[in-house]
């Protein structure tokens, strides 16, 4: 078992967060279309090859994803971010997510593209990401990741992200959650939920303890 204390985890995330993008790079936002043309290209690349991914569309009927197109219909008020990575005209990697509910920003999906990698560039764009959102005014910003995938998992972990629950998906198997909060005390109430922490009298009030 790998342990990560508190102070680990607070040093590493001062680090993370004054990782930036390489000044050869380049964020660029991406209409809903553009990210679809990109994900079509790339996305099976990278995720399926090797993949037990269940596609889910294939297993309904014609009735049950017409169903499923109208009420998506009724998500496209929320709000959504899409994100490229470019070097010059280059295609390095993307980022999607989109609304979860009034406080709650979900990271869908990103990946960087295999000679990309080791740059620094995951850990930039999540910072970006987190930048966005707390902007925006979000409370919360989730993800979900297979179990195993350590090399998403530890960067988020140092960045400050807590692990919220654990999933059984009949798309993707046995997934992570991991959830950051912008506000202090909450990370504190979620480490006192944890066994990790004694409440403190900030808690203590939070909580209605006497």
């Amino acid at each position: 078992m790998i342990y990560i204390s508190c102070l680990e985890i607070e040093l590493s995330y001062h680090w993370a967060m004054t990782k930036k993008l390489p000044v050869e790079y380049k964020f660029v936002e991406l209409t809903n279309d553009e990210y679809q043309k990109f994900w079509n290209e790339w996305g099976p690349k990278v995720f399926l090859d090797d993949s037990t991914t269940v596609d889910i569309r294939s297993l309904l009927c014609e009735e049950e994803r017409a169903q499923l197109k109208k009420l998506n219909q009724n998500t496209a008020n929320l709000l959504r971010i899409n994100l490229g990575i470019f070097k010059g005209d280059q295609f390095c990697g993307w980022f999607s997510g989109d609304q979860y509910n009034y406080e709650t920003f979900y990271m869908r999906n990103s990946a960087i593209l295999p000679q990309f990698r080791r740059q620094g560039l995951y850990t930039a764009l999540m910072n970006e990401v987190l930048a966005r959102t707390s902007a925006l005014g979000f409370q919360v910003v989730f993800s979900r990741h297979a179990t195993t995938n350590n090399a998403i998992i530890i960067p988020k972990l140092k960045a400050g992200f807590m692990i919220t629950a654990i999933e059984v998906s009949d798309r993707f198997g046995t997934l992570v959650h991991l959830s950051y909060f912008f506000n202090e005390t909450r990370k504190k109430v979620l480490e006192f939920r944890a066994g990790e922490r004694k409440p403190d009298a900030q808690l203590k009030t939070a909580l209605g303890i006497t």
